[in-house]
């Protein structure tokens, strides 16, 4: 997989808790998600699909609504933005040179994460359940 820079933001693993309810993806709860699947995109070039160590991402990470901070065991990201809306949650910030935004799905935890520079991006994919 060709890979414009590492990403930045590692992961942190965690034990999962208890089963998920909808009301535990609304931001009133810590979260911690795990990528499964991510694609290297270049513009003019298309996009690669591989699993998220191939772009350097985390295998874990943890998310702070209340401190406003995605932490992994490397590096902290601030969320910059926040927005609920009726079915997902929002969530922007940069990091080392990469614009992210993160959609989290308020009904399953379900999450899509881009990286984004002026060569290219990155999109992960992956779930989230409640510390």
């Amino acid at each position: 997989m060709k890979k414009m820079m590492r990403l930045p933001l590692a992961g942190l693993v965690l034990a999962f808790g208890s089963t998920a309810t909808a009301g535990d993806f609304d931001g009133s709860r810590p979260l911690v998600c795990a990528p499964v699947e991510a694609m290297d995109c270049i513009a003019g070039g298309g996009c690669e699909k591989g699993i998220p160590d191939d772009v350097g991402a985390p295998a874990f990470m943890r998310i702070d609504f209340a401190k406003k901070v995605i932490i992994g065991p490397k590096h902290s990201s601030p969320i910059n933005a926040m927005e609920k809306e009726p079915h997902q949650i929002l969530l922007q910030g940069t990091e080392l040179g990469l614009a992210w935004s993160m959609a989290l799905d308020t009904a399953n935890g379900k999450m899509v994460i881009t990286f984004s520079s002026r060569d290219g991006a990155y999109v992960l994919f992956g779930s989230c359940t409640p510390l």
